[in-house]
C-alpha cells in the first residue's frame, strides 16, 4: 500500500478549525519519511525549504531540473548567503548534475551503495577563466555511489579547500581538476577524500596538494607538490620529493563523520560510526560501517529564521543535539556545549556568525563531543577565538572517547568584514580534527591588513591532539601555534599572508616574519607528515625567515616538507624551510628556486 506523504494531507480539503491546525502541525514535525511522488514535495520536510529530499520514484527529469536550478544559482556564488542540501533516499537515479557553492549532496542510505546515481555528480570550474578551481570552496559530496555516464567513465570533481568528499563509491575514474576550452588542465589547490572507494584511476593532474585517508582505488596517477595518503589501500609508490608522495600505512585513530540516514522503519536518524584504531581502507568496504543510530527526535532541528542563541542553548541544556539546516545564523551569545557526547551538525554548509565579541562555540572539557559541517564566521566585534574546545584549565583524559571536529571552516572576512585573535583554540586533550580550514580572507569583503585582522588560525594547548588535513592561511602571526605535547598532523597546507604592507609590519622580534607552523620551545613530542607552505607577497618585497619552527628534541619530528614561491614582489622570499635549514624560494631564475623541499627533521 502506498504511504501518504504528510503534505498530501494538507493538500486535501478538510474542515477548518483547531483539528486541522493540529494535523498541519504534526505534518510539519513528522520524522517519518513517506513516498513523495512529485519533486515539488522534495523540500517540504522537517528540514525546511532549502533541504531537498529526493525519492527514486520522482520523475528523473524533475529531479534533474531541481538540481540544475540550484547549480545555476550557486555556481559562482562564492560569498552567497544561500545554502542548500540535496539528499537522496535509497534507490537508483538516472541524472547528471553539477554541484556549486554551499551545496551538500548526500545519500540517505546506511552505506554508499544504497544510493546509486547513474549519470554523474560533478564539480566543474567553468565560472572562472581557464578552468581555475582554486576558489571552488564550501560544498560536500557524501555517502553515495556514482556510475558516470560520460564516454570515458569519468567523475570530475575540481575543488580546493573546504570541499570534502566522503563515503563515495565512484564506479569509474575520478578526476580532481577541470579542463579549459583548449583542453588544458586548470589549476586546483588542495582537497580531501576519505572513507571512499574508486573502482578506476584517480587523476589529480594539476592538483597542487591533496589528502586521501582510508580510501582505495585501482591507481593514483601523479602529484605536483604535496600528496599525502593515510590508511590507503593501493597508495602510490615513490619517495618524496619526486614524486611528492607521503604514505602513512595506517590511520592511527579515527571515528568517521556522522551522517543523516533513513532507518529500516523509514525515519530520519543520525548514524555515529564507532571509534577505530590502526585502520586501512574504507569503513564500509568489508561490510556496513559499525556504530550507533540516533533518532532525529533527539535533535533540535534549527531553522535560520527562528533559531537564536538562547533557544539553541536551552536545547543543549536539555540534552538535545543540534542539527543546523541550511542558512546563515546570527548569534548574539556563545553556544555552550557542556554535556558529553553532544553532536552539533550542519546540513547544507550553514554559517554561524558571532556578534558579541565572544566565541561562537565553546566546548566544556568533556568526552565525545562532535562538531561537523559548519562555517564559523567572525563578526565586527573582535573575539578571542571563534571555537574554544575546553576551557584554559582543561586537564581531563579523553583518550577513550575523544572530541571530533569534521569539515569546519573558520572564516574571517570574505563574506563580510570581521576580526578575531585566534580561529580555533584547543585546550582539551585527545581532540581529533578531520579536515579543517582556518581562513583569513585574501579576497572578498573586508579583506585587508587592517580590516580583517587575526593573529593565529589554530592554537593547540591540549595534549595528544591529532589532525588529518589542516588547511590554515593568511593570518598575521603564526598560522599554527602548537603548545601541547603529543601532537600529530597528517597533511598541512598553508599560505602566509598576501597583504603584508612592509617588512617592518611583520617582524617577530628581530626575525623576519612569523613561521607558518610553530611548535613551542617547551614541547618535547610532536610529529607531522606532508607539509606545504607557500608565499605570495603581493603588496611588498617581504621575507620570511623559516616556514616551520620547532624545538630540536628527539621526540619532535617532521617528514616531507615543501615551500613554494607562488608569485609576488621581486626580492620577496621564504628564506628557509625549517629552523634555518633548507633552501630559499623566490621568483628569480633558476626556475627550481620557486620550490624547495626538505625530507626529515631531525
Amino acid at each position: 500500500m502506498k504511504r501518504i506523504h504528510p503534505y498530501q494531507i494538507i493538500g486535501q480539503r478538510r474542515s477548518s478549525g483547531p483539528a486541522s491546525a493540529v494535523i498541519v502541525g504534526l505534518c510539519l514535525l513528522s520524522s517519518t519519511v513517506c513516498c513523495a511522488s512529485t519533486v515539488a514535495e522534495a523540500n517540504t520536510t522537517l528540514f525546511g525549504p532549502n533541504v531537498y529530499v529526493f525519492d527514486p520514484g520522482m520523475p528523473a527529469a524533475d529531479v534533474q531540473g531541481a538540481a540544475d536550478r540550484i547549480f545555476t544559482k550557486m555556481e559562482s556564488g562564492e560569498f552567497s548567503s544561500e545554502r542548500y542540501a540535496l539528499l537522496f533516499k535509497p534507490g537508483e537515479y538516472g541524472i547528471t548534475f553539477n554541484v556549486g557553492f554551499y551545496t551538500q549532496v548526500a545519500g540517505l542510505g546506511r552505506n554508499p551503495d544504497d544510493v546509486h546515481i547513474k549519470g554523474g555528480v560533478n564539480v566543474n570550474a567553468k565560472w572562472k577563466p581557464n578552468a581555475n578551481a582554486t576558489c571552488n570552496f564550501w560544498r560536500s559530496l557524501e555517502n553515495f555511489a556514482v556510475t558516470p555516464s560520460s564516454t570515458k567513465g569519468v567523475t570530475r570533481i575540481a575543488v580546493s579547500q573546504a570541499a570534502p568528499l566522503r563515503r563515495l563509491h565512484v564506479k569509474g575514474a575520478l578526476h580532481l581538476f577541470d579542463f579549459d576550452d583548449k583542453w588544458n588542465a586548470g589549476w586546483a589547490s588542495g582537497g580531501f577524500l576519505a572513507d571512499s572507494v574508486v573502482d578506476g584511476e584517480v587523476v589529480p593532474a594539476s592538483q597542487q596538494q591533496w589528502l586521501s585517508r582510508n580510501c582505495s582505488w585501482s591507481k593514483w596517477s601523479n602529484g605536483v607538490w604535496n600528496m599525502v595518503f593515510v590508511g590507503v589501500v593501493n597508495a602510490p609508490q615513490g619517495a618524496f620529493p619526486n614524486p611528492p608522495y607521503t604514505v602513512v600505512e595506517q590511520t592511527p585513530l579515527i571515528r568517521e563523520k556522522p551522517y543523516l540516514h533513513l532507518t529500516e522503519g523509514g525515519r530520519y536518524a543520525v548514524f555515529v560510526p564507532d571509534l577505530q584504531k590502526n585502520t586501512r581502507g574504507a569503513s564500509w568496504s568489508a561490510g556496513p560501517t559499525q556504530g550507533t543510530s540516533i533518532p532525529i527526535d533527539r535533535f533540535y532541528v534549527a531553522q535560520p529564521a527562528t533559531a537564536k542563541a538562547a533557544s539553541l542553548n536551552a536545547a543543549l541544556t536539555a540534552g538535545k543535539h543540534l542539527l543546523f539546516t541550511p542558512g546563515v545564523y546570527t548569534l548574539d551569545d556563545t553556544l555552550k556545549i557542556s554535556k558529553p557526547g553532544t553532536l552539533v551538525l550542519g546540513l547544507g554548509v550553514p554559517s554561524l556568525i558571532g556578534t558579541s565579541g565572544k566565541p561562537v562555540i565553546t566546548v566544556a572539557d568533556v568526552d565525545g563531543v562532535t562538531l561537523a559541517g559548519l562555517i564559523l564566521e567572525a563578526g565586527a566585534v573582535n573575539a578571542p577565538s571563534l571555537l574554544e574546545v575546553g576551557p584554559a584549565d582543561s586537564n581531563a583524559d579523553h583518550a577513550a572517547n575523544p572530541t571530533f571536529l569534521y569539515d569546519l571552516t573558520v572564516r574571517t572576512g570574505g563574506a563580510k568584514p570581521g576580526k578575531n585573535d585566534a580561529g580555533i583554540t584547543i585546550n582539551s586533550s585527545h581532540v581529533v580534527a578531520d579536515q579543517i580550514w582556518l581562513w583569513r580572507a585574501d579576497h572578498g569583503a573586508g579583506a585587508a591588513w587592517a580590516t580583517n585582522p587575526t593573529k593565529n588560525g589554530l592554537v593547540v594547548n591540549g595534549g595528544d591532539v591529532t589532525i588529518y588535513g589542516l588547511f590554515n592561511e593568511h593570518h598575521e602571526g603564526y598560522q599554527t601555534l602548537w603548545n601541547g605535547n603529543g601532537g600529530r598532523v597528517y597533511f598541512y597546507q598553508s599560505e602566509i599572508p598576501y597583504d603584508v604592507p612592509d617588512q617592518a609590519s611583520w617582524m617577530n622580534g628581530t626575525v623576519n616574519g612569523y613561521a607558518s607552523y610553530k611548535v613551542a620551545d617547551k614541547v618535547t613530542t610532536h610529529e607531522a607528515w606532508g607539509l606545504g607552505v607557500y608565499c605570495f607577497f603581493r603588496d611588498a618585497p617581504v621575507k620570511l625567515h623559516s616556514a616551520i619552527e620547532a624545538p630540536s628534541a628527539p621526540g619532535v619530528r617532521f617528514h616531507n616538507m615543501t615551500t613554494v614561491w607562488l608569485n609576488g614582489k621581486a626580492d620577496s622570499e621564504i628564506t628557509h624551510i625549517i629552523n634555518g635549514l633548507g633552501g630559499r624560494v623566490y621568483g628569480s631564475e633558476p626556475a627550481d628556486a620557486m620550490r624547495q623541499t626538505y625530507n626529515t627533521l631531525p
